[in-house]
């Protein structure tokens, strides 16, 4: 059939099929997730009303300055991505393409994945808990430390919860503010020994603490490259790898002496 055709009716013949397959590739669904940078939320304050952070069975002090946990929004596990959409935000600063299998669990539903989400939460405040009490020599019997904070999953506000809980308890040790009255941000898990761990989605979570007023950055020392990759003009990395290292790093910036590392 085609040897009847002219040349040009026989390329476009064969295009067709081509076209076809480019089409589908354009619009149909690909295993890649989108992320953005998130809220941010300052666990010295109040969310939706209530303290972040309340305390019993000790004295509080009143604080000024900020400690924000960060935040990264990533579409949802049955989002349909399409090719246009992963070319479209691969190049931009202020997005990431992420494999979908590395953001949801294969497998899990919505209502899963919103569970596992929520147990991480509660289990990171627990070790957050523990963690600042245990630095502080206070007892987990007679201090009584309750976190609130709504719509947020995940254990990446571990670090932070416990230098929340530290500033409101004890501040810098002396009688002044852990934050040194800055907005402080920063992202890390962390276990009941204290020590900070990885996290991931740090570039975009930098770019949200920039735009709510942050000029220092606590980030796990592991993702330091990552961290810089994309670092808003104006904001100060400060690498962490432990409670201790977060506090005496603080305690440095805001005494303006000592050692403050950096990536």
């Amino acid at each position: 059939m085609l040897s009847r055709l002219t040349r040009p009716q026989a390329l476009a013949v064969c295009a067709l099929p081509v076209v076809a397959l480019l089409a589908t590739a354009v619009f149909a669904p690909l295993p890649f997730s989108l992320a953005q940078p998130g809220s941010t939320a300052n666990v010295l304050g109040e969310n939706q009303g209530d303290p972040v952070i309340s305390v019993s069975g000790a004295a509080t002090r009143k604080t000024s300055g900020q400690l924000r946990m960060t935040t990264i929004v990533v579409t949802g596990p049955d989002t349909r991505v399409s090719l246009g959409d992963v070319v479209d935000n691969w190049f931009r600063t202020d997005r990431a393409v992420m494999p979908h299998d590395a953001v949801y669990p294969s497998g899990d539903t919505v209502k899963e994945i919103e569970k596992h989400n929520l147990a991480q939460m509660r289990e990171s405040q627990d070790a957050a808990t523990r963690a600042a009490l245990k630095y502080l020599g206070l007892s987990a019997d007679k201090v009584k430390v309750t976190l609130k904070l709504a719509d947020v999953g995940g254990p990446s506000a571990g670090l932070l919860f416990s230098l929340g809980i530290i500033d409101k308890l004890d501040g810098d040790g002396s009688g002044s503010d852990l934050t040194g009255g800055r907005t402080i941000a920063g992202t890390g898990t962390i276990d009941d020994a204290g020590k900070v761990g990885a996290v991931g989605g740090v570039a975009l979570k930098t770019q949200a603490a920039r735009r709510d007023g942050a000029t220092v950055f606590l980030v796990p020392k592991a993702e330091c490259a990552d961290a810089e990759a994309e670092l808003p003009r104006g904001l100060r990395l400060v690498p962490v790898t432990t409670l201790k290292s977060a506090v005496d790093s603080l305690v440095a910036l805001e005494k303006g002496k000592g050692s403050v590392p950096s990536c």
